[in-house]
């Protein structure tokens, strides 16, 4: 009953107020963690930082870094820049871990950096994304901002007329550009691409081990198993669903596009992004996918 108290809360409240409350959230969260989770090993940079745009498995990635497994091995708590006055244009404290931050490659170079930092692009298949955000956008998103306009529109949508509208808005918000800036980026030391596909595929353990070392963590083998454990997708989907609700936590297959898209469809994406799934590394429409 209370679970779906809070569900029902987070869905119905002003923004203004569920930004507040996820701010206050997280900072109890981050105070009983500095209390109770001894640190074993200090990150050598001030911050890190999570750039990326929606539907790239952002909140799975902030649970990651939000859990004590993590903060033992750093010191660097969560900051979710969205809950926090200047949003992600504000310099990310010294300590912090700036979470979802969904900034071009270019406006995120202007941000100010407390110090020495390492920051990570999440890349996933645009094509994909169109698809992630068209089931998300209908059916389970928290109602906030636009959402609402935007799900009472694809609910009275045929799916193929949903679809074009859903790339039009990825065009319109420049979702597509913010991820082709990261992928012409010039090379750096400071950022480095990881693919979605990679993050969540078969040799999960291995591509997360490998974000962790490039931000300067290292988790033992068997903490590193365990935390991916908590934060299967299976799990934060059954921990997400309430009666009545879609859970946010849908975890297409990697080429799910194919499913959903014809050649209308695809002629409006490619009109909106261009390339850019080939500058991304993934096949082109008429490739077969590499298995």
């Amino acid at each position: 009953m209370i679970k779906r108290a809070v569900e029902f809360a987070k869905h119905n409240s002003p923004n203004s107020m569920r930004v507040a409350a996820r701010r206050a959230q997280m900072e109890a969260r981050n105070a009983r963690m500095r209390l109770t989770v001894p640190v074993v090993e200090r990150s050598e940079f001030a911050n890190i930082f999570h750039c990326t745009v929606r539907k790239t498995g952002s909140q799975w990635i902030k649970a990651l870094f939000s859990d004590p497994a993590v903060y033992r091995h750093c010191g660097l708590l969560p900051y979710d820049p969205r809950f926090y006055a200047g949003g992600a244009t504000a310099p990310v404290p010294a300590g912090r871990v700036g979470l979802a931050i969904f900034l071009s490659h270019k406006r995120f170079e202007a941000v100010p950096k407390a110090g020495g930092y390492r920051a990570f692009f999440v890349i996933r298949d645009p094509r994909d994304v169109v698809v992630s955000s068209y089931f998300s956008l209908r059916n389970s998103h928290a109602p906030m901002g636009d959402i609402p306009q935007a799900r009472k529109a694809l609910q009275d949508l045929p799916k193929k007329e949903g679809m074009l509208y859903v790339i039009d808005r990825l065009r319109d918000k420049k979702q597509f550009g913010q991820m082709r800036s990261w992928a012409v980026a010039p090379a750096a030391e400071t950022f480095r691409l990881f693919r979605y596909e990679d993050l969540t595929g078969e040799r999960q353990a291995d591509e997360v081990d490998q974000l962790m070392r490039h931000c300067g963590i290292t988790l033992p083998r068997p903490e590193l198993e365990a935390l991916l454990a908590r934060y299967s997708f299976s799990k934060m989907k059954k921990s997400k669903e309430t009666p009545g609700r879609i859970s946010h936590y849908r975890k297409g297959a990697s080429g799910d596009w194919r499913n959903h898209f014809d050649d209308d469809i695809y002629a409006a994406y490619t009109k909106a992004a261009g390339d850019l799934a080939e500058i991304l590394g993934y096949p082109a429409r008429d490739e077969t996918p590499a298995r």
